[in-house]
C-alpha cells in the first residue's frame, strides 16, 4: 500500500511539473526604454499538423515566461481533416486568442504558407483572414497576405527536407519576392536546427532575424534539457506589451534570438542586452593589495561564457569563465598598481554578431580603495 501511494504521489508531481506552474519562467532584462518580450512566432495545432488544442499552447507559453506567440498552422497541410474538417483557417488562432486574451498572452494571427522549394515554407503573421491565402500560385498568395497587411519570413531555409546539404541559399524565385518587398525576417534557428547561412543572408539582405520552435509535439518533451533546456525563442524589444508594438519591432529588426545555450543579434541590439545582462554590482581593492574584486550579475535566463580581453590578467581563475543565469560571480584582476579607473574588457563567447564573430563588451571600473 505505501509503495502505491509513493508512486501515485510520484506521478502526481510529474504532472504538476509538466503541466503546472513550478518551471521558472524564463526573463530577459528590458533596456533603453524598450520591453525584451519573449516570442515564438512559428507554432502549430491539431488545427493542421500538430498535435495539440490550440489553448494548450497558450498554457505552454505561459508556463515558459513567454509575451506572445503566433498561431501559424498550415495552409496547405492538414493531415487531421477527417476530424478536424479544414473549412475555416482561422479557427485555431481563434481559440487560442480567446483564451490568451483571458491569460494575458498576446496571440497573434498567422499563417504557414506550405509548398516545394522553391519557395518552401513561409509564415505570414497579422493576417485579417487566412481564407483567402488560398491560392494555386504560391507568390499570389504571399501577395494576398501582403495586402492583408502582414508581416512574411521565410521558414527553415535549411530544413534537409527541402534543402539535403542544410545549406540555406537564395533561389532566384527567393529574391524575385526580396525585389518585390515580400520576405521581411528569416528563421536562423527553427527547431533544433541554427544556420549561419541564414544568419549571412539576413545581414546581406536586411532582413529581421527570428528563431522558432516550430512546434507539433509538447514543448517539454520536444526540446528537453541538457540538450536544449527550453524551446527557441525570439526575444523583441518592444515599446510596449502589445501585438502593435510588436509589430513595429519586428519592421525595425529589433531582434535577438535565443537557442539552446547562445545569443545571435546584430551589434545594435545584443550589445545593450548583453550589458543590461550582464551588471557590475561591486568592485574593490583587497585590504593591502592591488588585487580588485569585481562583482558581476547575470540579470538573464542564460549562462553566460565569458573570456577576459582586457590588459589586466585575472588572480583566481584563468582568462575564461561561466557566470550562471541569475547568479553572481566575483572576478579578482590584479591591476598592478591601484588605479581610478580602468577598462573591464570582456568577450561573450556563446554570443554572436555575425557568423563566428563573438561580441565584446567593455565596462568602466571605478573601484573602492
Amino acid at each position: 500500500m505505501k509503495k502505491a501511494t509513493a508512486i501515485l504521489f510520484s506521478c502526481f508531481f510529474c504532472i504538476i511539473d509538466l503541466f503546472g506552474q513550478s518551471a521558472q519562467p524564463y526573463s530577459f532584462p528590458s533596456f533603453s526604454g524598450y520591453h525584451t518580450l519573449l516570442c515564438d512566432f512559428h507554432i502549430h495545432t491539431v488545427f493542421s499538423d500538430g498535435l495539440v488544442w490550440p489553448t494548450i499552447r497558450v498554457d505552454e507559453a505561459l508556463r515558459e515566461g513567454l509575451d506572445a506567440i503566433a498561431i501559424t498552422d498550415h495552409l496547405e497541410y492538414t493531415p487531421h481533416d477527417r476530424d478536424i474538417p479544414a473549412v475555416d483557417f482561422n479557427r485555431s488562432y481563434e481559440i487560442a486568442a480567446e483564451y490568451g486574451n483571458k491569460k494575458g498572452l498576446i496571440v497573434i494571427h498567422g499563417s504557414e504558407i506550405t509548398r516545394e522549394m522553391p519557395p518552401g515554407h513561409l509564415n505570414a503573421l497579422f493576417l485579417s483572414n487566412s481564407n483567402m491565402l488560398k491560392k494555386e500560385d504560391p507568390v499570389e498568395a504571399i501577395r494576398e497576405a501582403r495586402k492583408q497587411g502582414a508581416w512574411i519570413f521565410w521558414n527553415h531555409p535549411m530544413w534537409t527536407a527541402q534543402k539535403p546539404d542544410g545549406m540555406a541559399e537564395l533561389t532566384s524565385l527567393h529574391k524575385q519576392l526580396l525585389k518585390e518587398n515580400l520576405i521581411d525576417g528569416i528563421e536562423v534557428v527553427n527547431d533544433n536546427n541554427f544556420s549561419d547561412e541564414s544568419f549571412e543572408i539576413a545581414l546581406k539582405n536586411n532582413l529581421a532575424i527570428l528563431a522558432n520552435s516550430d512546434i507539433h509535439g509538447l514543448v517539454d518533451w520536444s526540446f528537453p534539457a541538457p540538450q536544449t533546456g527550453h524551446r527557441p525563442i525570439t526575444l523583441v524589444f518592444a515599446r510596449e506589451k502589445s501585438s502593435d508594438a510588436i509589430r513595429e519591432a519586428l519592421e525595425n529588426h529589433r531582434t535577438v534570438i535565443w537557442h539552446a545555450h547562445i545569443l545571435v543579434g546584430t551589434q545594435e541590439f545584443l550589445e545593450p542586452l548583453i550589458k543590461a545582462s550582464l551588471v557590475v554590482e561591486s568592485a574593490v581593492y583587497q585590504p593591502k593589495t592591488s588585487v580588485v574584486s569585481i562583482t558581476l550579475v547575470n540579470k538573464s535566463s542564460q549562462d553566460l561564457y565569458v573570456e577576459n580581453t582586457g590588459k589586466f590578467t585575472l588572480h583566481n581563475t584563468g582568462p575564461f569563465f561561466i557566470i550562471k543565469a541569475g547568479e553572481k560571480y566575483v572576478l579578482e584582476i590584479k591591476t598592478i598598481s591601484k588605479r581610478d579607473q580602468f577598462e573591464l574588457a570582456l568577450k561573450i563567447v556563446n554570443a554572436y554578431i555575425a557568423p563566428g564573430k563573438n561580441i565584446q563588451v567593455s565596462y568602466l571600473i571605478s573601484p573602492e580603495k
